[in-house]
């Protein structure tokens, strides 16, 4: 596992909760580092990325206004702030990183290197 999600937990809608991702362990440079989520019984999508260089980043649109992402290079770690949470973002979050620049930052077969997942369960 070259990259360490984690900050998941139980939560109760309309709360908010920050996700981290360590990129430290990578053998690469990441040029840009993205968040996926796989909730139960559903298909796995992309939930928001970030290119560390210039900062640029991507929202899906279930979570464009409400998530935030962003890096901090000194601690080489990427962050998902996710305020007003939903049911519906219950699932396994997972971190993954490219070293390429991606001709889709929203396909998961693209990215390299990814986390272990770490779980958000929000309740109604």
């Amino acid at each position: 596992v070259q990259l360490q999600a984690s900050g998941g937990g139980l939560m109760q809608a309309g709360e908010s909760l920050r996700l981290s991702c360590t990129v430290s362990a990578l053998t690469f440079s990441p040029t840009q580092t993205a968040w996926f989520r796989q909730a139960p019984e559903k298909e796995g999508e992309f939930v928001a990325a970030i290119r560390w260089n210039g900062g640029h980043t991507f929202y899906a649109d279930a979570v464009k206004g409400r998530f935030t992402i962003s890096r901090d290079r000194a601690k080489v770690t990427v962050f998902l702030q996710m305020n007003n949470l939903n049911a519906d973002d219950t699932a396994i979050y997972y971190c993954a990183a490219s070293k390429s620049v991606l001709s889709s930052i929203r396909d998961a077969r693209q990215y390299g290197a990814w986390g272990q997942g770490t779980l958000v369960t929000v309740s109604s």
